[in-house]
């Protein structure tokens, strides 16, 4: 089976493929220390790292094992973040989910629309029964986000990260496709 990256329409956001012209825009988010304070990897210093990302995107597409979306304000086309569907396993029907979000795009619900995009996608299309997802267990904005697309707290991992000398917990959360609920935003797939 082929899995094209899609091209989602939301009331607000555009989440498209990556391009190589989304190298700076991902660089300055990913290099934002406020923005990956309770992230699982350090903060990026050399554009180099935002150029293999993007190369990444296109191999998860080529090996059809999920789909990472920049996320951008429609109406003025400004990049505000990213989202990806990593993972995905055809024969257990399961994948993992996450975003990352310019901090000016806090607090507008612009994850929960990007993710609920995204998950709608990805329960229509790859025929999934369970997606996961997880969280620094102090990003409680995160968690939020989560709840609020019906993914059920599971479990922690204690001490799963160690980023600059820094030990966190992480939350694992999980949603199953009979307790999944579109959001009203009506998302649209190209």
């Amino acid at each position: 089976m082929t899995l094209p990256t899609p091209t989602l329409h939301t009331a607000r956001l555009l989440l498209r493929p990556f391009t190589e012209a989304d190298t700076d825009s991902i660089y300055a988010l990913q290099s934002n220390q406020h923005v990956l304070r309770y992230w699982d990897a350090p903060r990026w210093k050399k554009r180099a790292q935002a150029e293999r990302f993007i190369a990444v995107c296109r191999q998860i597409e080529q090996e059809c094992t999920g789909a990472r979306l920049a996320i951008e304000r429609a109406a003025e086309g400004v990049f505000i973040g990213w989202c990806c569907l990593i993972k995905w396993d055809p024969d257990y029907r399961s994948a993992k989910m996450g975003y990352c979000l310019d901090d000016a795009a806090w607090g507008q619900g612009f994850a929960t629309e990007a993710a609920g995009a995204l998950l709608q996608w990805a329960f229509d299309t790859l025929d999934l029964n369970r997606v996961q997802a997880e969280a620094d267990t102090r990003n409680t904005a995160s968690s939020r986000v989560l709840e609020k697309l019906r993914f059920v707290r599971e479990g922690s991992l204690r001490e799963d990260c160690i980023v600059d000398g820094e030990v966190s917990d992480t939350w694992v959360y999980g949603l199953l496709r009979r307790e999944w609920m579109p959001l009203q935003s009506g998302s649209a797939a190209e």
